[in-house]
């Protein structure tokens, strides 16, 4: 199914029932335009509040949204009647610092003891770069965001430690400062950039292979701009080894029901 596709179904209601039918299980780049994304980490209990302490010592790739009560699946802040186990186009398990596999649903998976953070993703602010005359290239090329393991080391908290992710948009110098101003307004989908220009000072060597999601073409003229990204968590996922971790696959989001606005201080 196109993209165009899922888009005529309407709102992030319409969007996550042909999630959860198996109907659309690639990224969600361009979905539901108007409408904030979210990342989605889901932890056992006992490692609940060390994730917590994690995500406040480290906002900005970790923006908090929603912290739901153990066993539930129900992100009733973000999406009442929505399910957590079924309306991510894709997941990844990670179980002992170790990825497991990448299933189109976790109902198997559910325990009565697991806790579901989501949290703020920089696609919800790719509409107002547009609005503003900012190109976002990934969404030009059909592709998912490239996105990079950096050199800059979260702040830890208990077993959770490990290196900052981020996303990059290739932005025409001119324009570098509007994309700024713009993206610092939606603290709650990571802010304004962490770096930009020279990879090499994040510790990327290579814009055209990123660690998870797609190359986009860097034309001339343009600078590499970086976000800190909620992918950061998986990062993270492989450095804590905690026993299970549920997470979504990078760049396949769940589609809240909240507004881009509503992340933003205008």
């Amino acid at each position: 199914m196109s993209l165009r596709a899922v888009e005529a179904f309407g709102g992030p209601r319409e969007a996550r029932q042909a999630i959860r039918e198996g109907r659309w299980t690639g990224p969600t780049a361009g979905l539901c335009p108007g409408y904030a994304q979210a990342n989605l980490v889901v932890l056992p209990r006992q490692f609940a509040c060390d994730f917590l302490l994690f995500c406040q010592r480290n906002p900005n790739p970790c923006p908090l949204l929603e912290v739901t009560d153990a066993g539930s699946w129900e992100p009733r802040r973000l999406a009442p009647g929505a399910d957590l186990r079924t309306d991510v186009p894709r997941y990844r398990i990670y179980r002992d610092g170790r990825l497991e596999g990448e299933p189109t649903d976790v109902l198997d998976l559910w325990r009565d003891d697991l806790v579901a953070f989501l949290f703020g993703c920089s696609f919800t602010f790719e509409r107002a770069l547009l609005e503003a005359g900012v190109p976002v290239r990934h969404l030009e090329e059909g592709k998912n965001v490239p996105m990079y393991v950096t050199n800059r080391a979260c702040d830890p908290a208990g077993i959770f430690r490990g290196p900052l992710v981020v996303t990059m948009r290739p932005i025409p110098v001119e324009l570098v400062p509007r994309a700024v101003q713009v993206t610092a307004r939606f603290p709650g989908a990571h802010g304004a950039p962490v770096h930009v220009g020279d990879p090499a000072a994040l510790g990327i060597r290579r814009l055209e292979r990123p660690d998870f999601g797609d190359a986009v073409t860097v034309r001339d003229g343009e600078m590499p701009v970086f976000w800190a990204c909620g992918v950061t968590a998986q990062a993270v996922a492989l450095e804590s080894k905690a026993s299970l971790m549920l997470t979504h696959a990078p760049g396949h989001m769940f589609i809240t029901d909240r507004k881009d606005a509503d992340l933003s201080y205008d």
